[in-house]
């Protein structure tokens, strides 16, 4: 009987799941996914589960689903604690496990660069609890403002700062600001317009979508003005508690809701040596993954920092589009067995975001071509469509869409909390 290697991946995002996809059908390989959750989910809609335009479903789907007739196949459900690199093992939450083959897919977390009160008093956006949270937080304030008398605090309830003016907040302070204007004046006669409160983007650069072109940038910040939204450029936010946002100029928003889209950070285990990890802590690999000091760890996706792209010769950006694309070099790199290997280059298919209904931008590669409004709105519709798992979540994403579209509604806005644990 031929002896197969057991690969263990940790992480069951975009990375994770293109390197099964690559390697199920090996006759050489036994392969273990380990995830901290039982499902994959779809990071770029989360904001869309937040303000209740989509369900959880439309965008999660259970792993052992995904897996059924992968015959090599397994999954584990646990989360990393330790790597024990000279004894070929993990540490999880749950028990050991062995590997001849390590693949860290780990991602990202939310990055409060150190400040405890936004990390104690802030709400993220990095998993579909987060989401959750944030949806239960907005439909909660809103019932609790039709029982208040007093004006301001009202607005101060309903008024929303959202840090960093990356993709994910320019799409979650849009969709905010559409919910404000065509929904929530219908659902809450108990509330004027003014009651509603204001909208804040925040960001320390100098631009919206600061990785973009400049043309998307100006469109952007024009169509979020026109929609309400407050943008502020240049401005970090110091600290945030007792309902009072302190901004890095000296001046203050009075709010109860911080939404922090302002950075991330590679997870960080023990067990690797600390020289393995480079800027953002993120695992330093060479050409093919392979993390630095390791023979048989590799690290793809938001948690590597490859060297040996010359077109990247600070690493790629963390998007998905480099997690499927590193996932999909290393999948063939191993299948090929002794053949020689081939270095990873990545091949940028451009950026885009959605600002609101009708309104969005895409930029092509390396910005040779840009695209705003409608077209570009249904290219964001088509490419985020085909990017779910399966077909399943794109028809129902496509449904949900095409509902909010004809109608400027959606109906999932649904305070639903877990039971308290007795």
């Amino acid at each position: 009987m031929s002896f197969r290697k057991k690969i263990v991946i940790v992480g069951g995002g975009f990375a994770g799941i293109e390197l099964i996809e690559i390697l199920k059908k090996s006759d050489v390989y036994d392969i273990v996914l380990v995830d901290v959750n039982n499902y994959n989910f779809f990071p770029p809609l989360l904001y869309q589960v937040a303000s209740g335009f989509m369900e959880p479903s439309a965008i999660s789907y259970p792993f052992r689903k995904i897996l059924r007739g992968k015959q090599n196949v397994r999954f584990r459900l646990g989360a990393l604690q330790r790597v024990i690199p000279e004894e070929n093992k993990i540490v999880l939450s749950n028990g050991e496990m062995s590997y001849d083959i390590l693949i860290m897919a780990t991602g990202t977390e939310t990055n409060f660069f150190g400040n405890e009160n936004i990390q104690k008093n802030s709400l993220p956006m990095k998993t579909i609890g987060d989401a959750l949270a944030l949806r239960n937080l907005v439909f909660t304030r809103l019932e609790r403002a039709t029982r208040l008398e007093d004006p301001l605090e009202r607005k101060k309830l309903l008024s929303f700062v959202i840090a960093g003016a990356g993709p994910t907040g320019v799409e979650l302070s849009g969709i905010l600001a559409e919910m404000r204007k065509h929904i929530l004046i219908k659902d809450y006669p108990e509330l004027i317009e003014e009651d509603l409160g204001e909208i804040y983007l925040l960001d320390g650069q100098d631009a919206v979508l600061a990785t973009m072109s400049e043309n998307t940038q100006k469109y952007t910040k024009d169509k979020l003005e026109g929609l309400g939204v407050k943008v502020k450029l240049e401005t970090l936010v110091k600290d945030f508690q007792d309902g009072i946002v302190q901004l890095s100029d000296g001046s203050t928003i009075a709010s109860k809701n911080l939404i922090w889209a302002a950075g991330v950070s590679a997870k960080v285990f023990d067990g690797f040596n600390k020289e393995a990890y480079g800027r953002g802590r993120r695992l330093k690999t060479d050409a093919f993954n392979l993390v630095e000091g390791y023979n048989n760890i590799y690290a793809v996706g938001d948690t590597a920092i490859l060297s040996g792209d010359e077109n990247y010769p600070d690493g790629h950006p963390q998007v998905a589009q480099v997690a499927i694309q590193q996932a999909k070099n290393l999948g063939h790199n191993l299948i090929k067995k002794d053949l020689a290997w081939m270095p990873f280059r990545y091949t940028d298919k451009g950026s885009m975001a959605i600002i609101g209904r009708n309104k969005a931008v895409t930029d092509g590669p390396k910005e040779k071509f840009f695209l705003k409004g409608f077209i570009a709105w249904c290219i964001w519709l088509f490419v985020h469509i085909m990017s779910l798992v399966n077909f399943r979540n794109r028809l129902r994403a496509l449904y949900d869409w095409t509902g909010y579209y004809f109608q400027k509604d959606q109906s999932f806005r649904m305070i639903i909390k877990p039971r308290d644990s007795k």
